[in-house]
């Protein structure tokens, strides 16, 4: 489940580069800053400083931020900056931008890495980017690392984040042990699924911000080898697909699971295995794409830490998009950089038929029959693929999601740049089907929801809980407002 997450922020439409056009002075002062914050990137507190040190200074951070809420004297809606650019889809109308701002750029600190017990203690801003490099120094990475470089940890666990490890580990959230949360009163609430606070700690996932600020998360780390050996499968039917997947899924023989839907009649799935060694590296962040590699290799090395990052510059619709443009601007445009170019032309971009940007969930027996239908109304390739085991029955979705959906493994298809035609809104075909066949869609892009069937999917009975203890004066907006109504530019 992507947001901030997991959102896919590379894949803004066709239509991006050339509004950015329209923007030099834009342009140049995203070149700047993806310079500034290269050289900026970071930081290991705990290799050079006594643990005291950091510990303290994480606290005057947090004191900071409980302070600026518990001297608000309005009810204006609140919002948080930081550091990283947001990797939520930009909208003409959302209002977001007119909230007060809480400042926790400064939440970049990875605090602890302790090898023995294979966790990692780090603030809610630090990238994945510098998280990867500091825990490779030890032989370790974290278990769901997402595909883009500088979404956050802490954007992860409040947006849907998850990876090609996510067929044997879920999401990113599955992997976190402990949370620490500042509520709208300014409480600091330290969260785990054993204590008092065990149902918040489940319901910070895909909450969007809406329950509080996290500012520190402990999660778990894995073994980690430098070289990542990757084998292509190819196949001609979703079934002979979906077989791979579960035999791959039963019998856990590879490290990594994801895939690449090039049409109705080629599916290719890419299958890792971390390795000590390798006869040659590729790497896919300059003129080189990788979901094009796909067709035509049947094996691939890449060095641990550019296998994760393979999609940072788009997933299956890649930015810039020709060789030339790859050539002189891929280097200075990852992700971060799109993304920064998509916010300030955000008011030129459609509102009326925004370009599909979305990952839905589609229960794993029920694949053949989606893209069956997702084929005759959509008629859109290629698809990114990710298979996604179902921890538990999570607290954050409702009783009715799991009376329809009883699969243990979920397929997480991905759609990036599908431009709408005539007057369907093929965002709101796609969240009826998916209330139809228990499915869900990750909440970063435009979503159509009626409040009513937004609460057959999300929990609203725990949702209300603890919104209640956390933010009982909707000071950072209610759920259903934040993600549907209020990015569409409704106040209500």
């Amino acid at each position: 489940m992507a947001t901030e997450s997991q959102s896919k922020t590379s894949q803004l439409g066709p239509s991006l580069l050339a509004l950015a056009g329209l923007l030099g002075t834009g342009l140049a002062a995203a070149w700047l800053r993806a310079v500034q914050r290269r050289s900026k990137r970071q930081r290991v507190a705990a290799e050079h400083e006594p643990r005291e040190i950091y510990l303290a200074r994480h606290a005057r951070k947090v004191q900071r931020v409980t302070e600026q809420l518990q001297q608000r004297d309005s009810q204006r809606p609140v919002r948080i900056r930081k550091q990283a650019v947001s990797h939520m889809i930009p909208k003409p109308r959302d209002l977001k931008h007119q909230d007060d701002q809480i400042d926790i750029s400064d939440f970049q600190e990875i605090l602890e890495i302790d090898p023995v017990s294979r966790t990692c203690v780090a603030e809610s801003g630090v990238t994945f980017v510098d998280l990867v490099a500091a825990t490779l120094r030890y032989g370790l990475v974290p278990i769901i690392v997402p595909e883009l470089k500088t979404i956050t940890v802490g954007g992860a666990v409040s947006g849907c984040s998850l990876e090609s490890m996510s067929f044997v580990y879920g999401g990113f959230h599955d992997t976190c042990l402990s949370y620490e949360l500042v509520t709208a009163k300014g409480e600091v609430l330290h969260c785990t699924p054993e204590n008092e606070h065990g149902l918040l700690f489940q319901m910070i996932h895909s909450s969007f911000g809406t329950l509080g600020i996290l500012t520190l998360l402990r999660f778990q780390l894995i073994p980690a080898k430098p070289y990542v050996k990757l084998e292509y499968e190819k196949y001609s039917t979703v079934e002979q697909y979906q077989a791979a997947i579960w035999r791959h899924y039963q019998l856990r023989d590879v490290d990594f699971v994801d895939g690449i839907i090039h049409s109705d009649r080629e599916y290719v799935l890419c299958v890792g295995r971390f390795v000590e060694h390798a006869p040659y590296t590729n790497r896919y962040d300059w003129t080189q794409v990788y979901y094009l590699s796909t067709q035509t290799r049947t094996e691939d090395y890449l060095e641990t830490s550019h296998y994760f990052f393979r999609y940072d510059h788009g997933v299956t619709n890649v930015h810039p998009k020709s060789f030339l443009g790859r050539l002189f601007f891929a280097p200075l445009f990852g992700s971060d950089e799109l993304m920064s170019v998509a916010y300030q032309i955000r008011k030129l971009l459609p509102h009326e038929k925004p370009t599909i940007i979305l990952d839905v969930f589609i229960p794993f027996s029920k694949m053949p029959e989606f893209l069956q239908w997702f084929q005759k109304e959509f008629q859109f390739f290629p698809l990114w693929c990710v298979p996604y085991k179902k921890v538990r029955n999570y607290e954050w979705l409702s009783k009715r999601f799991f009376e329809i959906n009883t699969d243990e493994l979920m397929i997480d298809l991905a759609i990036y740049g599908m431009e709408q035609k005539g007057d369907r809104n093929y965002h709101k075909i796609m969240e009826d089907k998916l209330l139809e066949i228990g499915g869900l869609k990750t909440l970063i892009s435009h979503n159509y929801f009626s409040e009513e069937d937004f609460w057959k999917i999300w929990n609203q009975e725990n949702y209300a809980k603890v919104k209640a203890i956390t933010d009982p004066d909707n000071i950072f907006r209610d759920f259903y407002r934040k993600t549907c109504r209020v990015p569409m530019g409704s106040a209500d």
